[in-house]
Parts: structure tokens; sequence; C-alpha cells
């Protein structure tokens, strides 16, 4: 079995989804008492979430990029990024190391394929809905059609994520916003 390296931390909420989940279908795959091998670097949200707004994207690659140079140091033999938005240095993080990065995008792509389904909505941050470096490897690589909702309804996606979902808050009212 090949050791996970996991960037998480952005935010803690999230990582604990993807080390369970993975978790999980290990166990699902494997039986017993089956449990992935991984290792997870986790960055101070606080400060990556500050540097994203202040489109400070260089020193956002830098840690990521430190981030995954750690995880392979450490033993790990495949990464993983705990979050789509940090998909955005995907590209410098993967060239970075010598292990492979899986990207989220390609995993959500194949998956929507294997639905046939060839129309899907994509929700996320501001950054994720509205930059290229996820929907454009959905529409270029995969050839997916890709719809993001319009601006006031982007504002509203982003500040739950922010204000909400990456401290933990599960509110009522913003799931049926969503």
């Amino acid at each position: 079995m090949k050791t996970i390296g996991l960037i998480g931390g952005m935010s803690w909420e999230s990582s604990l989804l993807y080390y369970q989940i993975i978790n999980e279908r290990v166990k699902e795959r494997k039986g017993g008492h089956h449990s992935a091998k991984s290792l997870m670097y986790s960055v101070d949200f606080q400060e990556v979430k500050d540097l994203q707004h202040q489109a400070n994207w260089t020193a956002a690659t830098k840690i990521m990029i430190e981030s995954a140079q750690k995880l392979e140091a450490g033993g790990a033999d495949v990464i993983v990024i705990c979050t789509n938005t940090m998909h955005k240095m995907a590209l410098e993080v993967m060239n970075s190391v010598s292990i492979p990065l899986l990207h989220i995008a390609d995993a959500t792509a194949n998956k929507i394929i294997s639905d046939k389904i060839k129309k899907v909505a994509l929700l996320g941050t501001a950054f994720t809905m509205e930059e290229e470096f996820y929907k454009g490897r959905l529409i270029n690589r995969f050839g997916l059609e890709v719809m993001v909702p319009d601006e006031a309804d982007r504002v509203v996606i982003h500040d739950i994520i922010y204000h909400e979902l990456c401290l933990g808050i599960i509110n009522e009212h913003s799931k049926n916003n969503f």
C-alpha cells in the first residue's frame, strides 16, 4: 500500500473529511482493521486565507510547495491537496516534488464521466468558480460543460464557505441558500 501525503488545514474540518473518507474506502476495499498509510501536513488556514484574499498567490504557492516537499521527505508516495481552491497552484506543487500529485479536478471529472454526465454546476469558493484552474481543467481536459452561479450567488456561496463551513458551522438557512 502506498503512503498518501495530505496537504491539509484548509480548513481542518475539510481535512478531517478527506482523512475519514480515504480510510473508509480503504476499509471497504481491504476489510478488517485496514486503514490508509498516510501523512498529513496541516497548514495554518488563517495565514492561507489571508494570502488568498490579498491575492498573494506567490506566498501561498510557497506554503504549498514547502508542504509537499515535507510530505515527500517524510515518505509520502503521492500528494493530495485537501481543498479545491489551492489546486490553483497544483502545477507548481507538482513540479516541486518527484512524486505524483493527484489532482482533484481529474478525480471529479472521471467520476462525472463514469456517471455519463456531460454538464455540471461548479460550486466552491469564488476563486474556484471564477478562475480557470479548476473549471478550465474540467472543460479542456475532459470536454465537460461547466456552469457557475451568477455573481450574486457566487458571493453568497463564497461567504458561506469562509464564514461558516471553514469554521465548522452548518447553518440550515445557508444550506437552503445553496
